[in-house]
């Protein structure tokens, strides 16, 4: 996965993707918030298994913080597919093409600015691999490997068909925040901040293409510090958009969760148990990034 792809990935990547406890756990908690504005490089990235309190955090994530379970739920799933379809390949004998790497990816329309302002504009910690059988060299004919794939895209679509319906709607609702006046304004300052901290930019978009442009030329040694340099500008930058938008989004969602008060119970009740049962049926374990 390529910095460009890890950073453009906006609120149209939510369209896309897709226990019981009172209503209001998830719909009105606010995030632990902390600065950092250290000059020392970044730090790695780590991984949690902790799941939230309510699973509702998970799949209709409000805060920053709250995404990176989102950003697990998400590579749980294709990790789930890629497993599946390994599980047919190795079957059938045969080997299966290689693929990128999954990464986890963020959400910048949620942006987490606690772990970017300590990890980096877009550095993340590593997936977890999970352990597989010996593959085979052996190529199999392009209708066996497509069998194969089809299995793990229905896989992916079995866990994802619990969940992804709601998310999508929840997804949608979200994107009517960012032409809300009181965003606008507060965007409308973050050039100058961004200025200030030594980026001419225009707009956060902007701001963006300069990181891509950046990461795609830098040397090894220098990534680090770019990306730690651009990652605490951004950070600092886009609190005060936060400060408008997070409590806006967590007054949606209480909202949302009572207008779809029936789908939350079912959620709340089934999510949990289901992804359980994948981790042992496919030998992946559901993994998040951390500070």
């Amino acid at each position: 996965m390529t910095r460009l792809a890890i950073r453009r990935r906006f609120l149209t990547r939510g369209a896309t993707v897709a226990a019981a406890a009172l209503l209001v756990t998830a719909c009105s908690a606010d995030p632990d918030r902390s600065d950092n504005t250290s000059s020392a490089p970044i730090t790695p990235a780590h991984l949690s298994y902790t799941l939230p309190n309510d699973p509702v955090r998970m799949v209709l994530p409000a805060t920053g913080a709250e995404t990176r379970w989102t950003q697990g739920l998400d590579v749980f799933g294709q990790q789930v597919a890629r497993a599946t379809a390994a599980s047919c390949a190795r079957k059938v004998g045969i080997g299966l093409p290689e693929q990128i790497p999954v990464a986890f990816i963020r959400f910048f329309e949620l942006p987490d600015l606690d772990f970017i302002a300590r990890h980096g504009l877009s550095e993340s910690a590593a997936v977890p691999t999970s352990a597989a059988g010996p593959e085979s060299t052996r190529s199999g004919s392009k209708a066996a490997i497509g069998r194969c794939q089809d299995e793990g895209t229905a896989a992916l679509s079995a866990l994802r068909d619990s969940y992804g319906p709601l998310q999508r709607a929840w997804f949608t609702e979200l994107a009517d925040l960012r032409r809300g006046p009181a965003t606008v304004r507060a965007l409308g300052a973050l050039p100058d901040c961004l200025s200030r901290h030594g980026f001419q930019v225009r707009d956060e978009q902007d701001f963006m293409r300069l990181g891509d442009a950046r990461g795609q030329t830098a040397s090894a040694a220098d990534l680090p510090y770019i990306e730690a340099e651009m990652g605490r500008a951004y950070a600092t930058c886009m609190r005060p958009v936060e400060a408008v938008r997070e409590p806006a989004r967590l007054r949606l969602r209480a909202r949302f969760c009572a207008d779809h008060a029936d789908d939350i119970r079912d959620l709340r009740r089934t999510l949990v148990p289901m992804l359980r049962l994948a981790e042992k049926q496919h030998g992946v374990r559901l993994a998040f990034p951390a500070p």
